[in-house]
């Protein structure tokens, strides 16, 4: 399968994490291993210039036949609807002209991140450059290409969200299409895999302890959960951040800052700072998935009571102040 990826308007931070990838060959090599080709990659291929603009063109007018186009960053519009905010160097082509053209041969197309995916970032305040996804406009339906836009597979825009997008999300995307694995079913209401939208950012923290007994940080250094006061929306996230974390150690919240639930679009206009929890009469307004407020309130109340000691007071600090007890065993 052969695979032409385009960026759009972004900061390219999606291509630096998909260099992160974990495969000891690179994952360009992984990538070649499972049958697919990189034809074209703004920062990853040897082609530019002219030679890159001469593959562009054949692959729109059909002379170089490919399988799956990827697309990373915002889609600009303006001004007036011209795209031509942002032009592709040397075409004298608005980017969207391109995409469209592309994305009309393409047997798969996959919005890499979530810029691409509902506008991100670059679509945030008053959106002056009338920035979009490809096949959604925020949380609505519409974006580039139009909410019934299928491919010639007869898919819609495969929404690999995220910002950024973690690596294996990437990677199983374009293995799973190589395998002819993907199908429509295996889409969320959003579009994104379900392999990794299944799963919550809340699964696999490493302050699930200090959540259960609701001890929670007061500033940003403290080891407490990041929930109750920081902004943390890891209960109502879809991702698994930190069931397979980035580089095998990393995550958001192992690093201590809150999840920002940058995989649903609208995540960057939250409506409050981002490390801060919005509350009324004390309780946090953002509450887990599936939840009743009733039950979470009586949940928080008992579990404060119950809190022990040591998770108390080590959730006030950036260290652990008092360790675990050791269980001392008699002879059996």
């Amino acid at each position: 399968m052969k695979l032409l990826w385009l960026q759009a308007a972004g900061c390219g931070g999606c291509t630096q994490s998909l260099l992160g990838a974990e495969n000891r060959a690179g994952v360009l090599a992984q990538l070649a291993d499972a049958g697919l080709d990189l034809l074209l990659h703004p920062g990853l291929s040897e082609a530019s210039g002219d030679e890159s603009l001469a593959l562009l063109q054949a692959a729109v007018a059909g002379r170089l036949p490919f399988d799956i186009l990827c697309v990373e960053g915002a889609l600009l519009r303006g001004p007036n609807g011209s795209g031509r905010f942002q032009m592709l160097s040397g075409s004298g082509r608005p980017v969207i002209d391109w995409v469209r053209d592309l994305a009309g041969r393409a047997r798969y197309v996959i919005a890499i991140g979530s810029c691409t995916a509902y506008g991100g970032i670059i679509s945030a305040g008053e959106n002056p450059t009338d920035a979009c996804g490809l096949q959604f406009d925020g949380d609505q339906e519409g974006g580039l290409l139009g909410g019934d836009f299928r491919t010639a597979a007869g898919l819609p825009v495969i929404n690999v969200a995220g910002c950024p997008a973690h690596p294996g999300w990437i990677v199983d995307t374009l293995l799973s299409l190589a395998l002819g694995a993907l199908t429509e079913s295996d889409l969320d209401a959003w579009q994104r895999p379900s392999f990794y939208s299944e799963q919550l950012v809340h699964h696999g923290c490493p302050r699930n302890e200090y959540y259960e007994f609701k001890a929670s940080a007061q500033k940003l250094s403290d080891l407490g959960c990041l929930m109750e006061n920081m902004g943390c929306k890891g209960t109502q996230a879809s991702a698994d951040c930190n069931l397979r974390p980035w580089n095998g150690v990393g995550s958001c919240l192992r690093g201590g800052f809150a999840c920002i639930s940058c995989t649903e679009p609208g995540f960057e206009e939250p409506g409050h700072p981002f490390m801060e929890t919005p509350k009324i009469a004390g309780i946090p307004t953002g509450l887990p998935i599936d939840m009743p407020k009733a039950w979470f309130v009586a949940l928080a109340a008992l579990s404060k009571s119950a809190t022990p000691k040591r998770v108390r007071e080590n959730s006030r600090s950036d260290h652990a102040v008092i360790r675990p007890g050791t269980r001392k065993r008699g002879p059996k």
